[in-house]
């Protein structure tokens, strides 16, 4: 459901997907490159029955870790967010329209990008939105993320979608509430 946003917080997301594309990672010391490296091959094993090719899975991996973590958001409550909104299919519509991964409304373009819906589909724009949204809804539930991921779903004050996201995030190794 769209809703209106004053012009400082369209102004804050619209500069918030407008960055460009994610460095590539850059670690403190070498236990945290091996830490990142482990989660990367232990995702990937588990991602692959939802994408079959390596390079696929590995860039997928490598754009939703610098994507949460850039928003400040939890990588594997994300991919059970991912899970449950398309089970990882890029080019995912639901009956209401939303698109991609995350599945974006349209009106979101609109607001916070270029106007351009097509650009949903593109993975990083895609995970790059639904990120920076579910931020912004997280900071205006004041971090309760039963509320934001309900809100993100459209369904605020129902537990069946955080239920549900919260019950995938955990498959992916998410130890949040």
């Amino acid at each position: 459901m769209e809703e209106p946003l004053a012009d400082s917080v369209r102004g804050a997301l619209s500069s918030a997907v407008a960055n460009s594309e994610p460095p590539i990672p850059e670690f403190p010391d070498t236990p945290s490159r091996l830490a990142y490296l482990h989660w990367l091959t232990e995702k990937n094993e588990q991602l692959r029955r939802y994408k079959s090719e390596l390079q696929t899975r590995t860039e997928f991996l490598q754009t939703i870790w610098y994507e949460a973590r850039r928003a400040g958001l939890d990588v594997h409550m994300v991919l059970g967010l991912v899970q449950v909104e398309s089970a990882f299919r890029k080019f995912a519509v639901s009956a209401v329209g939303a698109r991609g991964y995350m599945q974006i409304m349209p009106f979101w373009s609109r607001l916070i990008g270029d106007g351009d819906p097509a650009k949903l589909f593109h993975m990083q724009t895609n995970l790059r939105f639904g990120c920076v949204i579910l931020r912004h809804y997280l900071d205006r539930e004041n971090g309760n993320l039963f509320m934001a991921l309900g809100r993100y779903n459209g369904s605020r004050g129902r537990e069946e979608y955080p239920k549900a996201v919260l019950i995938a995030a955990r498959k992916w190794g998410y130890s949040g509430g």
